[in-house]
């Protein structure tokens, strides 16, 4: 059988040098070396997502929910109002967060796929919101928002922002100065490809002063502690160490090819394989879709696990099924991680066959 693949968007496919990292021996991490690699990791990760240089990284180790669990708490409170941009399951996520915790919000709701715009956000203006949360990507649905129009408002209204970043970090262009973003939130197992285990915040100067002013009730997720350690290069608990490693080469190559080449290439993945579909039965179902993934809704009478159980039992790819009311209406297709043309053309062949042999 041929190697397998995977289509998925997170954990994807990881480059053989990262998996060899991965294979040693995990070393003791209270030392100067390894202090030093933290500290380059933040160096380098401010700088990819354009971030001044007073902004700050916080290394978390557990999953992009927990991140996103973080940033509320730390930002916000009972005294808050706070606009959740609610159009799938992680923009929800964003909600019952705000709900454990007491955070007054209001939910822009938006049907899955649907597009986010001025017109909609124009209904919130001057309503007096302090925090807004927001996926950048909804990846439920394949949907990105249009960060412009958000900044814009943002800016506008005075309020404080928090982008969930996890699945557009490297996929699309991100700018925390261009875009007014005070947190931004990403984790390992997307385009950084790397295994699951780490979330990372970035926070900007205005962010770090917040932070610094708010008392949340928690040990593991007080934002005060991680940043106090990090001047050190060190974590208040034990992280993912060889994560981190492998974060570290990971970064080092990026900044050396560039944040443009990352998002280009994925950008091309994308492109390619919309491309190699167009005549196929099946529609995209976001309007606004992003580079990281592509939503399929199957317009010829297969059900989308149908393709999901075919493809990994008879072809050993993998793609994305949903969950949820969408289970049954679309699959997903992930073009971040390391995938090429080849791969895609593999996908579409076993797409083709499976089309062919149920008509």
């Amino acid at each position: 059988m041929e190697k397998r693949l995977n289509f998925s968007v997170g954990p994807v496919m990881m480059p053989d040098d990262i998996l060899q990292i991965g294979k040693e021996q995990i070393p003791y991490f209270r030392t100067e070396t390894f202090s030093n690699i933290m500290k380059e990791n933040e160096k380098i990760f401010i700088e990819l997502v354009d971030s001044s240089s007073a902004s700050r990284l916080i290394t978390l180790t557990a999953s992009g929910t927990a991140a996103m669990e973080m940033a509320v708490i730390n930002s916000f409170d009972s005294y808050d109002k706070v606009l959740v941009v609610n159009g799938g399951g992680f923009g929800q996520r964003f909600a019952d967060i705000c709900d454990i915790y007491n955070i007054p919000h209001d939910d822009i709701k938006l049907a899955p796929g649907e597009k986010l715009t001025k017109e909609i956000l124009s209904k919130y203006d001057n309503k007096n919101f302090t925090g807004m949360l927001i996926n950048m990507h909804e990846t439920s649905t394949g949907t990105l928002y249009d960060m412009e129009i958000v900044s814009e408002f943002c800016e506008k209204n005075n309020v404080f922002l928090i982008v969930d970043a996890i699945s557009s970090f490297l996929a699309d262009k991100i700018s925390m100065v261009d875009y007014a973003i005070d947190m931004l939130i990403t984790s390992s197992q997307k385009a950084l490809a790397l295994p699951p285990g780490l979330s990372f915040i970035v926070l900007n100067k205005r962010a770090v002063d917040k932070v610094n002013s708010k008392n949340p009730k928690t040990l593991y997720f007080d934002m005060k502690i991680y940043l106090k350690n990090g001047e050190r290069g060190q974590t208040p608990f034990t992280p993912a160490v060889s994560v981190i490693l492998q974060l570290n080469k990971r970064l080092h190559d990026i900044e050396k090819n560039g944040v443009k080449k990352e998002i280009e290439s994925v950008s091309e993945m994308a492109q390619y394989f919309r491309n190699k579909i167009q005549d196929m039965q099946f529609d995209i179902f976001s309007k606004s879709p992003s580079n990281a993934v592509t939503a399929l809704e199957p317009m010829c009478g297969i059900s989308p696990n149908t393709f999901f159980e075919i493809l990994d039992r008879k072809y050993n790819i993998w793609i994305c099924p949903n969950g949820g009311k969408l289970g049954e209406k679309i699959f997903r297709v992930g073009h971040i991680g390391n995938v090429d043309k080849g791969d895609y053309d593999r996908l579409v062949s076993a797409l083709r066959e499976i089309v062919e042999e149920y008509k």
